[in-house]
């Protein structure tokens, strides 16, 4: 078997697709609509497919609580922790960093504009 997408909930998917493009560089697949969208490394098939699905009457996560469950969520590699959250959250983006968690040393967390922790 071998991993070929992964799909997050949200209520507006070219807006989620657009964040990860400007956080990732990955191109916006042509195909993407307000129902579906997503980010493409290479031609069909030959990289992992970062997908976004509308949900009707969807609620982002409550991380940390647990009133509505985390989901899945990305990780990301990145050389300088503090440059790449600040990035995000820059004028102009809708994600946000949450109160400090464990390990600020090895992680930062990240809400995208969908609330999916990253």
């Amino acid at each position: 078997m071998k991993l070929t997408a992964v799909t997050l909930d949200c209520a507006d998917p070219l807006a989620l697709a657009d964040f990860y493009h400007r956080a990732t560089g990955l191109p916006v697949h042509e195909r993407s609509d307000a129902e579906f969208a997503g980010l493409a490394r290479g031609p069909a098939g030959a990289g992992l497919f970062l997908g976004f699905q509308r949900v009707e009457g969807y609620r982002p996560p409550s991380w940390p609580g647990r009133d509505v469950p985390q989901q899945p969520h990305l990780d990301f590699d990145v050389d300088d922790l503090d440059e790449a959250a600040a990035r995000l959250v820059a004028p102009g983006r809708v994600s946000k960093v949450p109160p400090a968690r464990r390990r600020p040393d090895l992680w930062r967390v990240v809400l995208d504009p969908a609330g999916h922790p990253f």
